[in-house]
């Protein structure tokens, strides 16, 4: 068979059926990691009872993995080694989920039950991760079906079930088993496209530092008539502290967290990408952020804090009291280059400058962000391919706007890596009404075939060494 013929194999996938019988199968599991590992086991259920069937009909050898992280979920890994002398890829998904946030869907839908409603199909998983893993092993079987059951490479799948909980034992558990994951490219889906109709590719991701801000002046609320005037308000003493470190404009101002200069390459490859314009997706303030680079430059190509909760007395139900205390809870989005590991002396710093000494600051998650070149011969391989497959060039971009674990595949495992998301802006993912489109899904099954195949075509990839195929 050809490579038109693993396509239009990939494509029937989704017309007769058995991508809605997987995915339904998958969403129906509800596997909820952001508030910690499920009582009940299904974390370790979708790996044994899903992932592992459906790895070793494709011809893996699956093994389960108990995390390096006591209490932390478990993890797998597969194999499918066609020869010792081939080059290898290795892929990844995660089939842990956030809340399902039953009763705030739409139309009575439930979270944990796939629907399909047109283009739209909704469950919790679906657009993350479920649904894209799943696209995935349909374009590989039906590449395996149009090669007569061989790829010409050999591929590695690794599956975690706590990724929506920052991925814990991750890095550990690819540390220890290095030599098993080992490979020569990093290949897989999971975020959303810049458009619903157009396909991207990104290179890496933003890191980003969560942190805790918080002022503690007393034991109990005092009322304000009687103390007002005398005593510190900490959650006026906050908001200053805030605004110290970014600006009413979503400026950065603390000099030592803003983002490093950005390559030429990658500002030129962000210049032209869109954002935003979808029927579903929010109106970018042409005046919030660094102006002076281009939306998309402003999301992927800077750093930027954002406060994401403010907590002081009761504003449910106001009273006439100072409150004791006031928190924030904020996030640094960063490239890479920035010294995200010192954050907590960075700002420690900042506010003893500005007098607020006092003020408490703790970590609460972090992540590294990762960035490959567009100009790299990887890149280029695969948006001729993507191309080829759709008759689009994908947005190309050298790290997503939000983050992944990627760091431990392109830092720790020393990978090219190649994401190819199947999602798109306005999927509600970590929302209500989560859901893919199936155009999107069509293609995304497409684009992902036509990459294998070529992987698998002597003198295309651009390989280590050019007798890696034969």
């Amino acid at each position: 068979m050809t490579r038109d013929d693993a396509l239009a194999l990939a494509e029937r996938y989704l017309d007769d059926g058995r991508c809605r019988q997987d995915l339904a199968r998958r969403v129906a599991l509800a596997t909820e990691s952001d508030a910690g590992q499920p009582p009940d086991g299904l974390l370790r259920d979708y790996l044994r009872d899903e992932m592992r069937p459906s790895l070793e009909a494709l011809g893996f050898e699956v093994r389960l993995h108990d995390n390096p992280v006591a209490g932390a979920p478990p993890l797998l890994s597969a194999c499918r080694v066609e020869s010792a002398a081939l080059p290898t890829v290795l892929s990844y998904g995660h089939g842990d989920v956030v809340s399902g946030q039953a009763g705030r869907w739409g139309a009575g839908r439930d979270p944990w039950r796939l629907a399909i409603d047109g283009d739209h199909w909704y469950g919790r998983g679906t657009a993350d991760n479920k649904g894209q893993h799943t696209l995935n092993l349909g374009a590989l079987a039906a590449v395996l079906e149009a090669r007569g059951g061989r790829l010409g490479f050999n591929l590695t799948w690794l599956v975690e079930m706590g990724e929506e909980a920052a991925s814990p034992g991750l890095r550990a558990f690819c540390e220890r088993e290095r030599e098993r994951l080992r490979a020569d490219l990093f290949l897989s889906s999971d975020g959303p496209r810049v458009q619903a109709g157009r396909p991207t590719l990104f290179l890496g991701s933003r890191g980003a530092v969560n942190f805790t801000l918080r002022l503690r002046c007393r034991e109990r609320g005092c009322h304000s008539g009687n103390w007002g005037g005398v005593l510190r308000n900490p959650a006026t003493v906050l908001a200053a502290a805030i605004a110290s470190m970014v600006d009413g404009q979503g400026r950065l101002k603390v000099a030592a967290l803003r983002a490093p200069e950005v390559p030429p390459a990658v500002l030129a490859a962000l210049a032209e990408v869109p954002i935003g314009g979808g029927p579903a997706d929010p109106v970018i303030d042409p005046g919030w952020g660094e102006t002076a680079l281009s939306p998309a430059q402003r999301l992927m190509a800077t750093n930027t804090l954002e406060v994401l909760a403010l907590g002081a007395g009761s504003p449910q139900r106001p009273v006439n009291a100072i409150p004791p205390e006031a928190v924030a809870h904020c996030q640094l989005r960063f490239i890479a280059g920035t010294p995200w590991q010192d954050l907590v002396a960075i700002v420690r710093q900042h506010l003893a400058e500005q007098g607020l000494p006092d003020i408490e600051v703790e970590v609460t998650l972090s992540g590294a962000a990762t960035r490959m070149s567009p100009d790299a011969p990887w890149v280029r391989w695969a948006a001729g391919s993507i191309q080829r497959s759709t008759g689009q060039a994908p947005h190309v971009l050298p790290n997503l706007a939000g983050s992944l674990p990627n760091e431990v595949f392109a830092d720790l495992l020393g990978l090219p890596t190649l994401w190819v998301p199947h999602s798109h802006p306005s999927c509600n993912q970590h929302a209500p009404d989560e859901h893919l489109l199936a155009p999107a899904m069509r293609q995304g099954l497409r684009l992902m075939a036509g990459l294998l195949w070529d992987l698998g075509e002597p003198g295309q990839a651009p390989w280590p060494t050019a007798s890696t195929l034969s």
